[in-house]
């Protein structure tokens, strides 16, 4: 006999704690604004001339607001994410919903500020439902896929902030105030943002209270719910429709927050809460007490923090940790990428001669790059040497970085099985990248030998990370790239930290970030070339272990191979390779996925032959890139690290649409 389902108590007494928590902050708070009792007072008068009322009544309450409301918005935006499609990654964050809507507001402050007096709830929404569009269409054909959505919403978050990137870079001085917006600041100094947003807010909770029957039957199969006469279609997109309105909302006032809509839904979910009505009362009464008392955490801990750190980077940083713990409880079903690419191409019947080919395209395209391009008469031949010999080097660094990335990826595709994996995608730039940083702001004048350290530790870290997440599940593609999502996110989280402390270091770290080449030097290009050479050359011994491994841990052990001597001294050789890639152009330019892609679409198959042609495709493209960045919008430059990253990015769009 069916049993009926009986409420929890434990999510409940969950939130009351939480609640005592938030309170305990407060009170701690407010001890220097003259305790509980005053602050009450401030919140319905001022007191004349009394400084601490002003300060509590238009800055300590409207942000005690601000950070329950948009904690409530986004967590119900991630409750019907997530029930829509049916993923429990789903969120604003990891589908593009907020940077986009994040990257609309930049461009409108930019280029057309009157669309802001109209309303910036809608530029944000424009902006937030492209992303959104963008996910769908590439997950449609594998019928939103858990891990299809979650890769398209981890490539379309990439791609919309290497173009938040190019805005940035070349406004440095009109959006230096969205630095600190952007990363999600509470700050407040009126109630006119929060008046904005509640009844926002309110609409968007009643909308959702009255899809509520409706988006239970999304429970059932397709068939089903079709069966009882609902329209699929037209209620996923009314769901997802008023998610992506709270989102823009919430991030039209305070800029992104990061994993709070991702948090709060799977939190009560693994706390037993099962109905629908009651996960969206019990998340969003979790969102706003999860932000606002992370918010009051950093009001507390500001005297000891060396910066500030906006709340919306804290709350990313913490929820990376969280998604880390989440990945191996994750059922994501059969509908993953495959995990073998053996029939991207066809043999080629002379891998050397095409070598030899790209060889020589290597080489011309490094004779245009240097000699060609746009100066002061239009387009030229320049053969002076004084702007020979300041190309030079950047050009050598390119090429020796697009070949560490090729030869990383490979290694990464060869000893995973997995078409998608990439030292990017992997999170393995994203821990060099927090390492190089942490080396920079924290020793006196770190060179380029402490920085190489720093940097594999860090990627030797991102590796630990992956591996003992993912060993349980036999290091399963989906597995990985999900990981990878947590620590690049977690990178996101850091980077914005950086970036909004004000510190004059920052203006490099964002030049660096960006992949320029424009401050290499010779002897910087002359080592990291040298690395190249080493570093590949050391790559050819695996050849044999690379050809095997692919095929399964028990062929690999029935031929000889020790499995666990194997993948440690590959995956150590994977984080030199990224690490010195890194320091010079950045974490992000999607070379370690799209070189070994190229290299196998045109014929090579066996591991030492994929080995050379993704080298000399990575050099390749990272040439290109660089000489693209410098002629697209001459005299002004494009960074080499972000045209690779537009380019890599809009390969991985293209795979996505063919799995």
């Amino acid at each position: 006999m069916h049993q009926p389902h009986r409420p929890r108590l434990a999510p409940w007494l969950g939130l009351a704690l939480l609640s005592l928590l938030m309170l305990g902050l407060a009170l701690a708070t407010l001890a220097e604004q003259g305790g509980a009792a005053a602050a009450w007072r401030a919140l319905f008068a001022i007191t004349p001339g009394d400084t601490a009322s002003l300060v509590l009544h238009y800055a300590w309450w409207p942000r005690l607001a601000m950070a329950l409301l948009a904690g409530g918005g986004l967590a119900l935006a991630g409750v019907l994410m997530q029930q829509v499609l049916r993923n429990p990654l789903a969120a604003p964050t990891t589908l593009g919903v907020a940077s986009g809507a994040n990257l609309a507001l930049m461009a409108a402050s930019l280029m057309a500020p009157n669309l802001l007096v109209l309303g910036r709830e809608w530029v944000a929404l424009a902006g937030g439902a492209l992303a959104m569009g963008l996910v769908m269409a590439l997950a449609w054909r594998r019928r939103l896929a858990p891990l299809v959505v979650v890769l398209a919403g981890l490539v379309v978050n990439l791609y919309v902030g290497a173009l938040a990137l190019v805005l940035l870079l070349f406004h440095q001085e009109e959006l230096k105030g969205l630095l600190i917006w952007g990363a999600g600041a509470l700050a407040q100094d009126g109630w006119s943002d929060a008046a904005f947003l509640a009844p926002r807010l309110a609409l968007g909770l009643l909308a959702a209270l009255v899809l509520l029957r409706p988006l239970r039957l999304l429970e059932l199969d397709d068939a089903s719910a079709t069966s009882l006469g609902v329209s699929l279609k037209h209620l996923r997109l009314a769901a997802l429709g008023l998610a992506i309105f709270l989102t823009a909302s919430v991030v039209s006032v305070v800029g992104i927050v990061g994993f709070i809509g991702l948090a709060a839904p799977n939190l009560v979910r693994l706390a037993g809460v099962r109905g629908l009505a009651t996960r969206l009362l019990a998340a969003t009464l979790l969102g706003a007490l999860l932000l606002a008392t992370t918010d009051l955490l950093l009001q507390g801990a500001g005297p000891w923090l060396p910066t500030l750190i906006p709340t919306g980077a804290a709350t990313a940083a913490l929820g990376a940790p969280l998604l880390l713990w989440l990945i191996p409880r994750l059922r994501l079903g059969d509908n993953a990428p495959p995990s073998a690419a053996p029939g991207l191409g066809p043999r080629h019947p002379a891998p050397a001669r095409l070598a030899g080919g790209l060889a020589l395209a290597l080489v011309a395209a490094l004779v245009v790059a240097l000699c060609w391009g746009q100066g002061a008469q239009g387009w030229q031949w320049l053969t002076r040497w004084d702007v020979l010999e300041w190309r030079l080097p950047r050009l050598a660094a390119a090429a020796a970085s697009g070949v560490l990335l090729a030869l990383a990826g490979t290694l990464l595709q060869r000893l995973t099985a997995n078409p998608m994996a990439s030292p990017e995608l992997l999170g393995i730039s994203g821990g060099s990248a927090m390492a190089l940083m942490a080396a920079i702001f924290l020793l006196p004048a770190p060179g380029n030998l402490a920085l190489v350290a720093a940097g594999t530790l860090g990627a030797l870290a991102s590796l630990a990370v992956l591996v003992g997440i993912n060993r349980r599940s036999g290091l399963r593609p989906e597995r990985l790239l999900l990981t990878g999502v947590a620590i690049t996110a977690l990178f996101d989280a850091v980077r914005a930290m950086v970036l909004a402390g004000g510190d004059p270091r920052g203006q490099l770290i964002l030049a660096w970030l960006s992949g320029s080449t424009y401050y290499v030097e010779a002897g910087s290009a002359l080592a990291v070339s040298a690395m190249a050479l080493l570093l590949g050359l050391a790559t050819l011994p695996f050849a044999r272990w690379l050809d095997i491994l692919p095929l399964g841990a028990a062929t690999s052990q029935a031929l000889g191979i020790r499995l666990n001597r194997a993948r440690l001294s590959l995956l150590l050789l994977v984080a030199l390779l990224t690490a010195c890639a890194t320091l010079v152009v950045g974490p992000l330019s999607f070379v370690g996925l799209l070189a070994p892609h190229l290299a196998r679409l045109l014929g090579f198959t066996r591991a030492r032959g994929q080995l050379v042609g993704a080298a000399l495709l990575g050099a390749l493209l990272m040439v290109l890139a660089d000489w693209l960045g410098r002629q697209l919008l001459f005299p002004d430059e494009i960074p080499a690290g972000i045209v690779a990253s537009l380019i890599g990015g809009s390969y991985f769009i293209w795979r996505l649409r063919r799995l």
